[in-house]
């Protein structure tokens, strides 16, 4: 389970310091039996005196029994250093949350026990001030202003919460992959976090997960103004009637193979206009549509080589007009349709870098033109394309996308890079059990 905005702030992080030097104790200790048994035993016992199966027995289960105290001295100092690590960077993020938390507050913005902002600048001002207030035609572009600004502040803090648990998660599985190695200790107990939770993920990934989720709202009606397209926001003006808004998500991984797949349906009207010109860019977008929507996405992937498949029915009406252009997106495009329309879309990703197609058959009249590049904020992800099409009655469209994972592109790179490394070791153990082994004849 994912830790709260509550478990991050109010949770003590000493026992992990104090943890860390009792297993620093205990792997020195463990060394100095390893050196104790090895000198009073094995050294001890080898003394010539003693001949036969019995000894030979007998050496061979003193040497288990040292490398056993050698892998739990590894084991040991791996698990200290792990969690001395984990104080560091967790209370390092622990920070960060509550200092953000203090800058909200600092600025008039109070923040409930789950980590959601509210402005409450106004409640300071006194009843002549709030009445006047109330009575300024300005006043709700205040309010609007104020519920926006407490959503980045609640957005930010939620960032900075899902940061402390993602740590938390990485050093449970280091801590996982140190101890965990069969029935003995480990001896190959990696003390970097990195290197130890990718060890787990490694060991992890050969378990198969079935994860899935439904969301559902509606009916809903909203309409928000932002007027002020200051510090590099944009203005913008929104309004929805949500009927209804279902959306289904399964997965299920087994080793490499992942396989994932999402229903979303939509009933309802949406208007929305965004402009801007800033230190960002230039932006300027309406949109508006009436109807039903509803899509069927699936995925599979194996390792680094991927593929989708997506089938989309709409049925209603749609118009819009857009152009963007800042150093995280550029893009034209103008729509406008009234009727059914059906679409299906296709690609395969390998390495981080995908293509895809798009086809569509109209039933009503319409055009659609759009082009340009843009980075996906949740996911990080940059994507190319562009689509056409036309319909006096029946007809359709056709587009195509380029993506690219900067994520995978680097995960891609890194494990050819493992790749090349492992072979040149393997070169390297080879010559040097083959040199052992001429050394050995003369």
């Amino acid at each position: 389970m994912a830790l709260s905005y509550q478990d991050v702030t109010a949770a003590d992080l000493s026992p992990l310091l104090n943890a860390s030097e009792l297993w620093q104790k205990m792997g020195n200790r463990f060394a100095e039996l390893k050196e104790d048994y090895e000198k009073h035993v094995q050294r001890a016992m080898a003394n010539g005196k003693w001949q036969g199966q019995a000894f030979t027995a007998h050496q061979n289960s003193s040497a288990a029994t040292a490398s056993e105290y050698a892998a739990a001295k590894t084991e040991a100092l791996a698990v200290a250093s792990l969690l001395k690590q984990a104080h560091t960077e967790l209370t390092r993020l622990q920070k960060a949350v509550k200092d953000l938390v203090a800058d909200a507050e600092a600025k008039d913005y109070k923040v409930d026990g789950s980590g959601r902002a509210t402005y409450v600048g106004f409640s300071k001002l006194s009843a002549q001030e709030q009445n006047a207030l109330h009575h300024d035609p300005g006043y709700p572009q205040l309010v609007a202003q104020a519920q926006q600004m407490a959503q980045e502040w609640t957005d930010g803090i939620a960032k900075a919460v899902r940061a402390v648990d993602e740590v938390d998660q990485g050093v449970q599985r280091a801590l996982s992959s140190a101890v965990a190695f069969g029935n003995g200790f480990n001896a190959h107990a990696e003390g970097g976090l990195a290197k130890a939770a990718a060890a787990w993920s490694h060991h992890s990934d050969s378990r198969t997960r079935v994860d899935s989720k439904v969301k559902a709202t509606g009916p809903d009606v909203g309409f928000t103004v932002t007027s002020d397209p200051k510090y590099g926001k944009e203005g913008s003006v929104k309004a929805n009637i949500d009927l209804y808004h279902v959306t289904a998500e399964v997965s299920e991984s087994h080793g490499p193979m992942k396989l994932s797949g999402i229903v979303d349906a939509y009933g309802g009207a949406r208007a929305t206009a965004n402009y801007g010109f800033n230190q960002k860019g230039v932006a300027g977008k309406a949109e508006a549509s009436i109807g039903h929507r509803a899509t069927v996405e699936g995925r599979a992937g194996l390792g680094q080589v991927g593929g989708y498949a997506r089938a989309e029915g709409f049925s209603g009406a749609e118009v819009g007009v857009n152009a963007k252009a800042t150093k995280e997106e550029v893009t034209i495009g103008a729509k406008s349709f009234a009727g059914e329309k059906g679409t299906v879309a296709w690609g395969a990703e390998v390495g981080g870098i995908g293509i895809g197609s798009t086809a569509e058959g109209w039933s009503g009249p319409g055009a659609e033109a759009w082009w340009g590049y843009k980075k996906d904020e949740k996911t990080g992800v940059w994507k190319l394309g562009g689509k056409a099409g036309g319909s006096p009655v029946v007809g359709g469209a056709v587009g195509f996308e380029i993506t690219v994972d900067p994520h995978k592109v680097t995960k891609a790179a890194g494990d050819v890079a493992d790749a090349v490394g492992d072979a040149f070791d393997a070169v390297d153990d080879a010559a040097g059990s083959a040199k052992k082994a001429v050394s050995s004849w003369f």
